[in-house]
């Protein structure tokens, strides 16, 4: 080890000594090293300025919402740059769950009943020291959906939290529960022989991810609402999150208690989001992990499924395509899973949305490819505003040299949600 520790230090120096040689300018030296970096670091600024940072392209069905975005939330307009040295899709999505910060949060949890009897899990942001929004009962509530296998304590959530509180703003998203998968919202159907003086909660038949069922979307969306009659209520969806809300608002129209909402990173074509993720780099990336969270999550109660399902058959799948097919699609009733995944796509809900809704996309998330984007149909709705980047990943966005604070999706999420409970009044005067 020593010996090994010594040459290593040899090697250190001579790699500094030959540096050092390489770069130095003076009489005696030629300056080759220093002027290969300086023409190096010339031309990729060039090329990242020229090809890389853009400005994004904004989508409106109406000159109006057009208007009132650059007016209110000009990040929409602006150039985004993305890191420098991770612009990349894959990149960007890989490394935004380890690089970007987790502000602290203190949630209070709150369970509601369903209608048949489950219960949903909801972990609020009350955010009673806002000294903008001091009366509660009028204080803006953001509701805020995470996506696949998200939770309450993913960091873009987080920062989400982050800000909402910056703004005075509270907000409630779903609350994480022991042995209870993770979905769209975290729903607890409890047994008939739930023993209530234990801690232990019995799990009867729990909801697994269906971006197509917003049954428990409308329940909280209500309940909420009844809270906080008039508070002015949001909400933001991010990746499968973002599906679930577009659907519900296309099945609500303008007859929903939001005043507006955002996405972010959605899939638009369930189908092209599938055959993206399947090609070899996505499934070895992405796929197959998300697929084996998946059935992780299902298997905690594989006991109650074994009578409907195939649970074996299910275990084996290698894609999502494969883990929808073999129980999503056998779980909610679906013919196949072509029927399953026609349902899920929001872009065939986009011309029914009837409140201002903003949606952030980057065109190389290879979760949602570009030719997907349902561009013509926002055209035809003045409610939606589509905002394309050129880069981005999926839910990535990272910005600055080290983007540990803040991203694009951040910056965007905050001026929408303030230009929405400040001004979104202006909209229905335009």
């Amino acid at each position: 080890m020593q010996r090994l520790a010594m040459d290593l230090r040899m090697l250190s120096r001579e790699l500094s000594l030959y540096l050092e040689h390489q770069v130095r300018i003076s009489l005696f030296g030629s300056g080759v090293g220093l002027s290969l970096i300086l023409g190096f670091s010339f031309a990729y600024a060039c090329y990242y300025m020229s090809s890389i940072a853009k400005k994004p392209q904004l989508v409106t069905g109406g000159e109006s919402f057009s208007r009132f975005l650059q007016d209110h939330c000009p990040v929409v307009t602006e150039t985004y740059y993305p890191t420098v040295w991770c612009w990349e899709s894959r990149g960007q999505t890989l490394l935004r769950p380890f690089i970007t910060s987790k502000p602290p949060v203190k949630y209070r949890n709150e369970l509601i009943k369903t209608a048949d009897g489950g219960q949903i899990s909801l972990d609020w942001f009350d955010d009673d020291n806002s000294k903008c929004y001091m009366d509660a009962s009028t204080r803006p509530t953001i509701l805020l959906l995470p996506g696949l296998t998200g939770t309450s304590k993913e960091s873009y959530i987080l920062h989400m939290i982050h800000l909402s509180e910056e703004l005075g703003y509270r907000t409630t998203q779903e609350g994480c529960q022991p042995d209870v998968d993770t979905n769209s919202l975290n729903r607890i159907e409890f047994s008939s022989n739930t023993d209530k003086s234990s801690s232990v909660i019995s799990t009867a038949t729990p909801r697994t991810y269906c971006c197509a069922n917003t049954e428990d979307l409308e329940t909280v969306i209500q309940h909420v609402h009844s809270l906080y009659p008039s508070a002015p209520f949001l909400a933001a969806g991010v990746s499968m999150g973002g599906m679930l809300l577009l659907n519900y608002l296309g099945k609500m129209g303008p007859k929903t208690p939001l005043k507006a909402a955002a996405t972010f990173s959605v899939g638009w074509n369930t189908f092209a989001c599938s055959e993206s993720l399947e090609k070899p780099l996505n499934w070895l990336l992405f796929n197959y992990y998300l697929t084996t969270c998946l059935q992780s999550s299902i298997n905690k109660h594989r006991h109650m499924f074994v009578k409907q399902i195939d649970m074996d058959h299910v275990m084996k799948a290698k894609s999502i395509r494969e883990f929808d097919k073999r129980f999503t699609s056998v779980m909610f009733g679906y013919r196949t899973i072509d029927d399953y995944y026609t349902d899920a796509s929001p872009n065939r809900r986009l011309k029914s949305v009837g409140i201002p809704v903003l949606c952030l996309n980057s065109v190389d998330d290879v979760f949602s490819p570009s030719h997907a984007i349902p561009i013509e149909t926002a055209k035809q709705n003045p409610n939606v505003a589509l905002v394309l980047t050129s880069y981005g990943g999926h839910i990535g966005f990272l910005e600055g040299i080290w983007p540990r604070q803040s991203t694009y999706m951040d910056r965007v999420f905050k001026q929408f949600v303030q230009a929405m409970v400040e001004h979104g009044h202006e909209l229905s005067s335009m």
